[in-house]
């Protein structure tokens, strides 16, 4: 292991291991995707419509609907429709976050997991209500429910290229492997074009920017703290300096100081 930016960065061997958060969320996820087709299947599309707009993230509902769950509930739902959803979020977080399990521990996995998750869905509503805090009205957008694991999967990614910056990694279909960080860069690039339009219609590109943009500063907040800390220790060294020189110029002219009894 060794350090870049304050940053430990670890090696790991590729194995068929899954740790305990990562089941955990594998089968929380699995059993609701379950429980919505069964509900599809059986209630019809109108009751799963329902669902969505209860349990998945529906800027309009949380804001000023004060449906606070859906932030947190809306990771757990994933489109019937088309199974390779819920498949590449799942194969994802198996790939990427036992690793990160195994570094950090059960407990601070699942605490990144839930605050990129959830942090990526307060950016969602934020961005989609700006325009009603303005006065514009709502957009249509704020009505429209967003499903899925995605912002904490890109949480975990931004994570994985910060603590493995070297690993190689295949991407389908490129024929060579890719370093993690570049993997990274290039999705960061993709899901950033994707938020002006670029790409599929029915995917979140600003959850998956808003999961990678709240780990980054969640795992960079050190150096970030760090660089405020000195800024203001340099601003206050820089202060006292002239007051110094005001002061020393002022009474340069002064006589020396001559007390009458030395205390000791």
């Amino acid at each position: 292991m060794y350090s870049r930016s304050g940053i430990r960065s670890y090696r790991l061997s590729f194995d068929f291991y899954v740790t305990s958060a990562v089941k955990f969320l594998l089968i929380a996820n699995v059993a609701v995707f379950i429980l919505e087709a069964l509900l599809f299947r059986f209630s019809g599309r109108l009751a799963y419509e329902d669902l969505l707009k209860l349990f998945g993230l529906v800027p309009a509902g949380v804001f000023p609907g004060l449906r606070i769950w859906q932030p947190f509930t809306y990771l757990f739902l994933h489109d019937v429709g088309s199974i390779w959803h819920i498949l590449m979020n799942m194969f994802m977080l198996w790939m990427f976050g036992r690793e990160l399990e195994l570094v950090w521990g059960r407990s601070r996995f699942l605490r990144y997991y839930f605050m990129t998750g959830v942090g990526a869905g307060l950016i969602n509503v934020i961005v989609k209500m700006v325009p009603a805090l303005f006065g514009q009205g709502i957009p249509t957008s704020a009505y429209i429910s967003t499903i899925g694991a995605s912002g904490a999967i890109f949480g975990i990614l931004v994570a994985c290229a910060m603590l493995f910056p070297d690993r190689r990694v295949y991407v389908f279909p490129l024929p060579v492997p890719l370093s993690m960080r570049t993997v990274v860069i290039l999705m960061t690039v993709v899901t950033f074009l994707g938020t002006f339009g670029l790409g599929a219609d029915r995917v979140s590109h600003l959850c998956h920017l808003g999961g990678l943009l709240v780990g980054y500063i969640y795992l960079r907040r050190g150096s970030f703290l760090y660089s405020l800390r000195n800024s203001v220790s340099d601003w206050q060294q820089r202060r006292n300096r002239r007051r110094f020189q005001v002061y020393m110029s002022k009474h340069r002219k002064d006589p020396p100081s001559r007390p009458d009894n030395w205390v000791n």
